[in-house]
């Protein structure tokens, strides 16, 4: 009997990236490029729904795909409420907080939008998959010492609940069962404690604590920041850029290549080796408060990513943290690999798709 057909669809700034997959195996994955000039006619993201569709619908047409086939339509989910992980399948709830941009506008909404409109004209499931807002944050992980401030819980959830399970998998272990640190590094930096199937503590990537990365500052000492803030040679906008952008490597360096950092390491360069392994040490001591969470109860440290290609990095913090528990390696991100996994496990009824309220 044939594996189901589900369609992936994962919107970007400038572009639509949509897979095909027949149960696990990827059928075939194409990039559309969207002119700017055209998404400038829209004035919101969650417009541009309708027209990203009609490409993705003529490449279906054009690879002969279907739809009769096809039994989920996936689309990358956007900036909704703060939601537990999973499956969700897509609601009327869920498409107008989509369309109203809840907590921002960002291209991703176009994701349940497009997956719904989709399935709705073929007849077939529309679900998202572990949005960047899942925040399953124990109370304790919320305080910040600061009752103005709360912890929030955004990071890059649908990459590290996928590896989690994956690892939990090579464990033999259900992820419901296991207690693991997720490491993802990529421009931006998040390290999660995953305890049974629960983020239950995660620092903020977008522009919050945590380690600097590529492009971000990560927690910076809160006393010096305010008085760069008022010191009144810097906007909002300015700080802003400091933290996210022209932040971490980028602002003691000058750029994001971490590839070309890397060579000047290689090649003996001790600035770009403090800068660069400095990065390493932020993520070990971070991975090293999430054991702190667990309770040192740990089954494995996965590091996740595009950073995770480096063997230099991967080493530097292998050095500091392998006495905690096993390191496994899973480079780069398998995102649309990752929302296929997502429905599939509902339509193989390995777990049930949960409904956004």
């Amino acid at each position: 009997m044939a594996e189901p057909l589900i369609l992936v669809i994962n919107p970007g700034s400038t572009s639509t990236k949509i897979s095909l997959f027949e149960g696990e195996k990827e059928l075939f994955t194409e990039n559309i490029t969207h002119r700017v000039e055209e998404l400038s006619r829209f004035n919101r993201a969650s417009d541009q729904d309708l027209y990203r569709m009609e490409y993705i619908i003529e490449i279906l047409k054009k690879k002969k795909v279907d739809a009769r086939r096809i039994a989920a339509i996936v689309g990358r989910g956007g900036l909704l409420k703060p939601i537990e992980g999973g499956t969700y399948r897509v609601n009327q709830q869920m498409l107008a907080d989509l369309r109203r941009g809840i907590q921002g506008d960002h291209p991703s909404n176009c994701g349940g939008l497009i997956a719904y409109a989709i399935a709705k004209n073929i007849g077939c499931e529309a679900f998202i998959v572990d949005p960047v807002v899942v925040d399953e944050m124990q109370p304790l992980a919320r305080l910040s010492g600061m009752p103005l401030i709360r912890r929030r819980s955004i990071f890059h959830a649908l990459n590290q609940k996928a590896v989690a399970r994956q690892a939990a998998k090579e464990l033999g272990k259900k992820y419901r069962e296991a207690s693991l640190i997720v490491a993802h590094l990529g421009g931006g930096i998040t390290v999660g404690a995953h305890f049974k199937g629960r983020v239950i503590d995660v620092n903020n990537g977008l522009d919050g604590d945590g380690p600097y990365s590529p492009e971000r500052s990560g927690g910076v000492p809160v006393g010096d920041l305010v008085k760069v803030c008022f010191s009144g040679e810097y906007t909002y906008a300015d700080m802003k850029k400091l933290i996210k952008g022209h932040g971490g490597v980028v602002a003691y360096l000058g750029t994001n290549d971490m590839k070309y950092v890397e060579e000047e390491v290689k090649n003996g360069n001790e600035e770009y080796r403090l800068i660069y392994e400095g990065i390493a040490y932020q993520v070990a001591k971070e991975i090293a408060a999430c054991a702190a969470v667990l309770k040192g109860q740990v089954d494995a440290i996965c590091i996740t990513g595009g950073l995770a290609f480096s063997d230099l990095m991967v080493g530097w913090i292998k050095e500091r943290v392998e006495w905690i528990a096993p390191v496994k390696v899973f480079p780069g991100e398998e995102e649309m690999k990752a929302l296929a996994l997502g429905a599939l496990r509902v339509l193989r009824g390995e777990e049930e798709a949960k409904e956004y309220v």
